[in-house]
């Protein structure tokens, strides 16, 4: 069993080399959002950023990309056609997807998920995306209910499955609520391992498996029952898989900026505290050289 601690970071953040070009510290693709959750794939695009990804691409329904670049110059937004994903996007997925693998010399990553709704035409799109791609992918949020429809579809793919209690039930058909600290490590491990993926269950213990391993993370606060703290997760974690850490090692990591910072946050602001100000508490997180 492995509790994770700030040494986690040093293997992950170390001085940059002069020579350090675009994309060498990853290119991470942010798929989600709709009408009516604009700010989902915003929120993972800022924490991305924070966590030290060089560029990030959001995919999302026209209204909810229009919005998006309109919150800072930083985030490029491409819309699409609509007010929700359908299989019609597909296409267009894919080949963004691919066009960020080769123009990031394999540095890249997806986090899909966030505000996407529910619609059964959303799910299977999702499912679609996910059966056709190789790069790692953090599927969080609605993407989460897509694949429990169809488990299978993450067996032995480099996915990272970040569920609270409920979505792990939606996941798994297994109810961790109400268990003790020992038996949600023994469900998430078993979990990890009959679907071959890694699993992150998020709770005031975040518990980490990929079936094999078990990592706890106890770093966090109370005060990080906002919303759109999930998203935040989501995007540190992938903004470190973009940069070519291992989805075990990268979700501890993440798991520990996350609760990291949300310490310092609440310390400040307590019951105010927002995701955003988590996202700014990031880089006081970071090791610094």
């Amino acid at each position: 069993m492995i509790e994770v601690t700030k040494d986690i970071l040093k293997k992950i953040y170390k001085p940059r080399p002069r020579d350090s070009k675009k994309y060498d510290f990853g290119l991470l693709i942010v798929i989600g959002g709709s009408d009516f959750y604009s700010g989902s794939p915003a929120l993972s695009a800022m924490a991305a950023f924070k966590a030290g990804v060089d560029m990030v691409r959001i995919i999302a329904p026209k209204r909810a990309a229009d919005i998006i670049a309109s919150f800072s110059p930083n985030l490029a937004a491409y819309p699409l056609e609509g007010s929700h994903l359908t299989k019609k996007h597909l296409a267009t997925l894919i080949s963004m997807t691919e066009s960020a693998k080769e123009v990031a010399r394999g540095n890249a990553a997806v986090v899909i998920g966030g505000g996407m709704g529910r619609s059964e035409e959303t799910q299977n799109a999702i499912l679609e995306y996910l059966a056709q791609v190789s790069v790692p992918v953090v599927i969080d949020a609605d993407a989460i209910y897509a694949v429990g429809g169809k488990p299978e579809i993450v067996s032995g793919k480099p996915f990272l499955i970040t569920p609270h209690t409920f979505e792990f039930f939606v996941l798994t058909k297994r109810e961790v609520y109400k268990l003790s600290e020992e038996e949600k490590i023994k469900m998430v491990q078993e979990e990890a391992g009959r679907l071959k993926t890694t699993i992150l269950l998020k709770g005031a213990t975040d518990i980490i498996s990929n079936g094999k391993e078990v990592a706890l993370d106890k770093a966090g606060t109370p005060y990080l029952t906002a919303g759109g703290v999930g998203d935040t997760l989501a995007g540190i974690t992938g903004a470190l898989l973009a940069r070519g850490v291992e989805l075990f090692t990268a979700a501890q990591a993440a798991a520990y900026i996350t609760g990291s910072a949300g310490e310092l946050a609440a310390k400040k602001l307590r019951e105010s505290l927002t995701a955003t100000d988590l996202i700014d508490e990031i880089p006081n997180v970071l090791p610094k050289f």
